[in-house]
């Protein structure tokens, strides 16, 4: 009964996750993926070429090819978990309507958690465009731009890029008389979060202040989540631990990770730019990495190792509680993995003015 409980429990939770979530399956992710994500690791289909056309010759027939599709391990890096004492009340009495509404605050939090590392991911291993300040005159010729790139890149056109955008940036889309609202298209589109379509893109608004982000595009073929409980949602008895009486708490825990899978097929947009940082190898100790950017005059930088969530626009340095940067001198980054985030921040004396992200590869890590 218990197990059946918490695979229940289990099930409810991630469905929540699936309402909340504004990063969706299916719409920003894939999830394709083989193995386990309670094992570590999973594997991913990597490939970049397409099956070969060939003439076919009727007496001869025709040479077979070989494909060239690879599994690339993708490390799962998330281990978040939810552990709330409910006091007053033993595992077995617990009533529905409590259980269900932490159950319900659980999957929210993680929605909300698992969104924000997803964001980062894609933000570090996007193609970084810089442009001027958006305005409603320039707002549609801005996202045109951002279609034919990623045209001219073989991004697949067939209804599922997305672009989510801030509050601000969606304001702008609103006044455009090419954006399409999501009414005009059909019921599935409003349940997976769309807000309305314009230059052939899925528009969600997104509720983000990074700083100096104004909307991110892509396609979900090439970004990849990977998620599972390792332990199910239950609630758990907390009467022989010693040192609760009459509780019990909702617990478990979840694991996840996120990995884009070609850089040119998601693209972060600054207004009016971002931190340029450049990441190279160490030269000491394994695992060393170094980070080299540069400030406008009279500003200051700071950074952060796989920052829990980012940094606003208009955070003070004294509260960003990074680790300084000397603009234009490299700095060396101790015991780094492939995948890290490295975050950069940039302030003038009203606070975080511009941030720049990357993510990682073996060739930027001292082996």
């Amino acid at each position: 009964m218990a197990h059946n409980s918490q695979e229940r429990y289990s099930k409810l939770v991630l469905a929540k996750i699936r309402k909340e979530n504004k990063l969706k399956n299916g719409v920003v992710f894939n999830t394709d993926y083989e193995g386990s994500p309670k094992a570590g690791s999973v594997k991913i289909p990597v490939r970049d070429t397409e099956v070969q056309v060939s003439d076919y010759d009727k007496a001869n027939g025709i040479t077979a090819g070989t494909g060239s599709t690879t599994y690339e391990t993708f490390t799962i890096n998330k281990d978040k978990a939810v552990n709330e004492i409910i006091d007053g009340y033993d595992a077995q009495a617990v009533p529905d309507n409590l259980v269900a509404d932490r159950l319900d605050s659980a999957g929210y939090s993680l929605a909300r958690q698992e969104d924000v590392d997803g964001a980062t991911v894609l933000l570090a291993g996007a193609t970084t465009v810089g442009v001027g300040a958006l305005s409603k005159a320039n707002i549609y010729e801005t996202v045109v731009d951002i279609r034919t790139q990623m045209s001219k890149q073989n991004i697949p056109d067939d209804g599922k890029r997305y672009l989510l955008v801030t509050p601000d940036t969606f304001a702008m889309i609103l006044t455009c008389d090419e954006f399409v609202k999501a009414s005009s298209l059909g019921a599935e589109i409003v349940q997976s979060g769309i807000v309305g379509r314009i230059a052939g893109f899925n528009v969600i608004e997104w509720n983000d202040d990074t700083a100096g982000l104004a909307m991110i595009a892509g396609h979900p073929r090439f970004a990849t989540r990977a998620e599972e409980f390792s332990v199910p949602v239950h609630i758990q008895d907390l009467s022989g631990s010693g040192k609760y009486v009459g509780a019990s708490a909702v617990q478990g825990r979840m694991v996840y990770g996120h990995k884009v899978l070609r850089s040119v097929a998601i693209r972060a947009v600054y207004a009016p730019g971002s931190v340029a940082v450049t990441v190279a190898a160490g030269t000491s100790a394994v695992g060393d990495t170094k980070i080299t950017v540069t400030a406008s005059d009279g500003n200051t930088l700071a950074y952060k190792k796989n920052p829990a969530s980012r940094v606003a626009y208009g955070t003070a340095s004294s509260a960003y509680a990074g680790t300084a940067l000397t603009s234009g001198t490299a700095k060396v980054v101790s015991g780094c993995k492939i995948g890290d985030v490295i975050e950069v921040a940039e302030f003038d004396s009203n606070g975080c003015v511009k941030v720049g992200y990357v993510t990682l590869t073996a060739a930027d890590i001292k082996a």
